[in-house]
């Protein structure tokens, strides 16, 4: 898939929305619990649920390879039960993968060859060959991570390197001239989302993947005011507070009206912007 395709499926649906899959088993609701596989029956009632508001899902592959084989045939599923009933949907796998460039190869055999997903999220640390063999799949895409929300970002991605740039600032100027705007994606943190504007001076026409809206306070139209750029460029994730917006029977209903509220929130901000 393209840049020009993903926009043109955010044009369509008039949502830039990413449901994270983070699903645990612990927390599977009780009219799920005698099933074969609880953990596919939980993502399959979700994806259903909100598809008509989403352009993107992320399954993060922690929640799955707990559980070993089981928790990865449950994640294959899911990825297969995307690609049969909603194709036009993009898939990333939040693996966060980076290691030298043989051991790379593997990783995106894995997850490329058997088409699962469509992209991977790569940590870029170990420098350019950790993400090449991502690129030797047309139409895949590296998302590399750049500037985190989680509280301890600030350890590294933040400091100042002898020329004056900040870590994450380095990794993005580095890293974009590895791929493309049709192959590479970046995560940037919503609780960072005054930082956008500085970000889209360096890549202004690459996506960007910006988790933490919702449970973890992130603020959606100040995504859109910083990041958006003249094909919206940005897939805004929410996990949990779609997939766990009830822990009930109405478990599924209740993440499709959250999805919606969040498409309807999303609808406003592209007219505004685009």
């Amino acid at each position: 898939m393209k840049a020009a395709e993903l926009f043109a499926q955010i044009q369509r649906k008039r949502s830039f929305l990413c449901v994270g899959l983070d699903t645990d088993l612990r927390k599977t609701p009780a009219c799920l619990s005698g099933t074969e596989d609880p953990q596919f029956e939980f993502n399959r009632a979700i994806i259903d649920a909100t598809a008509d508001y989403a352009v993107c899902y992320k399954p993060n592959l922690a929640f799955y390879e707990e559980n070993g084989p089981k928790g990865w045939e449950s994640f294959e599923k899911s990825c297969r039960y995307i690609r049969e009933h909603y194709p036009e949907i993009f898939i990333i796998a939040d693996a966060k993968r980076g290691d030298i460039g043989n051991t790379s190869k593997m990783y995106a055999r894995a997850f490329f060859e058997s088409n699962l997903v469509d992209a991977v999220t790569l940590s870029p640390y170990m420098g350019r060959d950790t993400v090449e063999p991502f690129y030797q799949y047309d139409g895949k895409w590296a998302v590399i991570l750049a500037l985190t929300s989680n509280p301890s970002s600030d350890d590294f991605e933040m400091q100042r390197l002898e020329s004056g740039k900040r870590l994450y600032e380095q990794v993005i100027e580095t890293s974009s001239r590895w791929g493309s705007r049709d192959n590479t994606m970046y995560v940037v943190g919503a609780t960072k989302a005054f930082m956008l504007n500085d970000i889209r001076k360096l890549i202004p026409e690459h996506f960007l993947l910006v988790p933490g809206v919702g449970a973890q306070g992130g603020s959606l139209q100040d995504v859109a005011a910083y990041g958006m750029n003249r094909q919206c460029g940005l897939l805004v994730n929410s996990s949990r507070g779609i997939i766990y917006a009830s822990s009930g029977d109405d478990f599924a209903e209740a993440a499709g009206r959250k999805a919606f509220e969040m498409q309807q929130e999303m609808d406003k901000l592209l007219t505004m912007y685009l």
